[in-house]
């Protein structure tokens, strides 16, 4: 059977999504990418007193503009609720006041070329140190990190000194402080709401806070936030719920890993977990927007040999999305990890998918749907230009051209 390409392929065929209120035009979707560009909110940083807060910038605007096309979704990179929850510089939040009319800039140039957009509400829990913040890190418990010798991946600010995580414990967190957490989530999507976002994404994969309730090596409680499958899904859930609440439910979506490794993810009970979490989750929100996944074999730090290793360590030789792709029916079901121009062809027209996410290819192709749809040639990446912050925050970042014939 003839596998259909560019412009032929159902890649480029409209979906709705938001329960039937957003019509997508095709179904190249910008992934969630951490990319540091950020203002610092105070002007002057010392060691003493160094800035912890930073503000979306016009240089942001422009880069997610020369991503939109008319009807196409972008995903925003993960946009902590709360100080504590920023575990890298350079990433602007929206947690005070000031950070508003930077994300509204951002809403309004996707939406004068017809675009949409959504904000993914990301919270880094244990991954991180109490010297990013100034806060203590938070834990669904005291969990130390398992690996002796791995750094927190930037120096102290104001320094070239990095530091080991296992040098700095997290905090559990109380069930108050659960409480505050999910409300922090909930004001900030509001908030995106209020700034003109179509939408907010939870992110619940990568191994950050509210996968660090679902993972039993993290999760040590015994109350109803742990202890089975079944209460390690409860502080997502609740979250879910109350966003859902707050915004609407056709207006949230969520972000899984189910098979991920990252930030020291190396929990058990893998599809008891995941499985009864997506279950939940389709009976209490049939009308979530839609629901993203990553290809259980990608990962950002391993091989997809050493990642087996894992697999088959955990009983799981074989594994794909397509047990989840059946608990969520109808709602829209995106995966990313690892496409471009040689493998993304039948793969919505299979049912597997109903669209696609990109991550790498986006950044050095602004332009990737027409690319794709059309057979140009993809530019290549600058992987060292992915991370701020930078003094030169334009290289790597607004200057990858469109293609030119």
């Amino acid at each position: 059977m003839t596998t259909s390409t560019g412009a032929s392929s159902k890649l480029f065929q409209p979906i709705t999504i938001g329960n039937g209120k957003i019509r997508l035009e095709h179904r190249v979707v910008l992934a969630p990418l951490t990319r540091n560009r950020g203002t610092p909110l105070s002007a002057e940083s010392t060691a003493e007193k160094p800035n912890r807060v930073w503000l979306p910038n016009d240089l942001m605007a422009e880069y997610y503009s020369q991503r939109t096309t008319k009807g196409g979704l972008l995903i925003t990179e993960g946009v902590p609720p709360s100080l504590e929850g920023n575990a890298m510089p350079g990433v602007p939040g929206l947690f005070i006041e000031e950070q508003k009319a930077g994300w509204k800039k951002v809403a309004e140039a996707v939406h004068a070329k017809g675009g949409y957009i959504y904000m993914q509400l990301w919270h880094s829990g244990r991954a991180n140190v109490p010297q990013m913040t100034g806060t203590p890190t938070l834990c669904p418990s005291a969990t130390p990190w398992d690996d002796p010798d791995e750094n927190f991946m930037y120096p102290l600010l104001h320094s070239s000194k990095f530091v080991k995580y296992r040098d700095f414990p997290p905090t559990e967190l109380s069930v108050p402080a659960i409480k505050r957490t999910i409300q922090d989530y909930c004001r900030t999507a509001k908030w995106a709401i209020e700034c003109g976002f179509d939408g907010v994404e939870l992110h619940a994969g990568n191994g950050y806070l509210p996968e660090q309730f679902l993972a039993s090596n993290i999760n040590k409680r015994t109350d109803e936030y742990g202890g089975s499958p079944e209460k390690r899904c409860t502080f997502v859930l609740e979250l879910m719920d109350t966003l859902s609440r707050t915004i609407g439910e056709e207006n949230v979506a969520i972000r899984l890993t189910p098979f991920g490794l990252f930030n020291q993810n190396r929990s058990v009970e893998r599809l008891e977990t995941w499985t009864t979490l997506c279950q939940k989750l389709k009976r209490a929100h049939p009308a979530l927007s839609y629901v993203s996944f990553v290809e259980p074999r990608y990962e950002q730090i391993f091989s997809e040999s050493e990642k087996q290793e894992f697999l088959d360590s955990w009983g799981l030789p074989k594994v794909d999305l397509s047990a989840f792709r059946e608990i969520f029916g109808d709602t829209p079901f995106f995966s990313a990890g690892g496409f471009d121009d040689s493998n993304s062809w039948g793969v919505v027209e299979s049912g597997r998918y109903d669209g696609l996410l990109y991550g790498r290819y986006f950044i050095s192709n602004p332009d990737l749907p027409k690319r794709l749809k059309e057979g140009l040639p993809l530019a290549p990446y600058d992987r060292s230009r992915f991370y701020g912050p930078f003094e030169d925050s334009a290289v790597g970042y607004t200057d990858y051209p469109e293609f030119v014939q």
